[in-house]
């Protein structure tokens, strides 16, 4: 048994935190946010994530997670503290480190042991050197210390299944036994680790999440033409995916992606390296394909409907993907946002995702459930693909709406079908 710290309990943290207690460490989960850690301890969750909250539950009976808001009592006796903070998007793209540097003080203030320090919030190349720095400029007295890069690569709605199955470990830092005494603590997750140096590490993070937010737009980018030239997208993705040099990964359609991790990491990477003096206009094309879905999708609308003044609208789904109630970065804001200043009535629907689309769109009109969403209404576009909304009764969705149009932003539904049910229908890149 190691005893861990993490600090933050966000989606990483407490996630990181609750999978290692499981593995059978002692973990202390520190936040400075009380009402966070008060709910935690009454089994509250921040976050909705499919078995978090029964994960927690379980480690917490077993006392070997507990929740703190003190640093004193997070640090005695840690032997590892993963810092897990937010970096939020900056002003012009960067990552913001505030509460890295803040945590990174907190721990130097405190620490009266040696420590490893592993760096788990998603931060730009050479912070682990700035975290260091940190930590040995705010120490009261020196106290031996090494920091180690450990970026994550969770999944949002399948955050534990990809920490206890990872398809490989990266660690970075300049100390090798403290990068081998990390890579120790991964060992029963019995997937290839990777040591490399700290700077190596941070990258592999940021490359790693841009090369799949551009598989995404690549395939939309085709989706689009496929459109012109009467072509079936997914189709065509499904050809391409049987190649093993391509795989059918990330080749899925529609309005784009979103999310706190690859709007954020792919305008991060671009402005380190502008900032570096390199041009990056792959990254600079990823974005704007992915600005454009939301417009496309707005396009198709404007299409079939005669103006959108007085029109009532349905999003069936809120959230940016399916299993998650992430609202950041949601392509369904940005959508409700036209549709609302264009004189619309936005209604909106969403298993999980309900109070934080309100906090985001406080002009959304809720329903209990996809019929309720759809009374009355003149179309509905589809935008996250949740498993329950798979085998919807068309029919009634059909004689429910006033004017039976559907703008599929998820490709979720057989256009065949759809028409046949009545439906005038629009998919992404299914050769309308």
């Amino acid at each position: 048994m190691k005893n861990i710290t993490v600090i933050g309990v966000g989606y990483v943290g407490l996630v990181t935190g609750a999978c290692f207690s499981d593995l059978g460490n002692r973990v202390v989960a520190l936040d400075i946010n009380e009402e966070r850690i008060q709910n935690l301890e009454k089994g509250i969750m921040p976050i909705y994530e499919p078995g978090l909250a029964e994960l927690v539950e379980r480690n917490v009976r077993a006392g070997r997670l507990v929740f703190t808001t003190s640093y004193d009592e997070a640090i005695k006796g840690a032997e590892f503290v993963f810092i897990a903070v937010g970096t939020p998007e900056g002003v012009d793209g960067e990552a913001d480190l505030q509460y890295v540097r803040m945590a990174a003080e907190s721990v130097a203030r405190v620490m009266d042991h040696p420590l490893i320090i592993i760096n788990k919030s998603t931060v730009p190349v050479g912070t682990g050197d700035w975290v260091a720095d940190i930590v040995r400029e705010t120490q009261p007295s020196p106290v031996e210390f090494a920091v180690v890069s450990c970026p994550e690569f969770l999944r949002e709605g399948s955050a534990i299944r990809d920490f206890m199955n990872p398809d490989r470990t990266v660690l970075g830092s300049e100390d090798t036994t403290a990068a081998e005494r990390v890579a120790q603590l991964h060992l029963p997750l019995r997937a290839p680790i990777m040591v490399t140096d700290l700077r190596t590490a941070e990258m592999i993070k940021y490359a790693s999440n841009a090369f799949l937010a551009t598989r995404i737009s690549f395939i939309n980018e085709i989706a689009n033409i496929c459109e012109a030239l009467g072509a079936d997208v997914k189709e065509v993705a499904r050809g391409m995916g049987y190649d093993k040099r391509i795989g059918h990964h990330f080749l899925e359609a529609g309005v784009g992606y979103g999310g706190s991790c690859f709007p954020k990491d792919v305008k991060a990477l671009a402005h380190m390296a502008q900032v570096h003096g390199k041009h990056p206009q792959l990254l600079h094309a990823v974005m704007d394909i992915n600005a454009y879905q939301r417009r496309h999708v707005l396009l198709k609308l404007h299409e079939h409907l005669d103006g959108l003044e007085g029109r009532t609208i349905a999003l069936l789904g809120l959230a940016f993907k399916q299993d998650t109630d992430d609202m950041r970065e949601a392509p369904s804001i940005t959508i409700g946002d036209y549709l609302d200043e264009h004189g619309a009535t936005v209604r909106g629907y969403d298993p999980a995702a309900m109070e934080w689309a309100k906090r985001a769109m406080p002009y959304l009109e809720t329903a209990a459930d996809p019929y309720e969403l759809v009374k009355g209404a003149d179309a509905v576009i589809v935008l996250t693909p949740w498993n329950e909304f798979k085998n919807l009764d068309m029919d009634r969705i059909k004689n429910a709406m006033r004017v039976p149009v559907m703008v599929d932003g998820r490709n979720l539904y057989d256009p065949a079908q759809m028409r046949a049910h009545g439906f005038t229908y629009s998919g992404i890149g299914r050769g309308d």
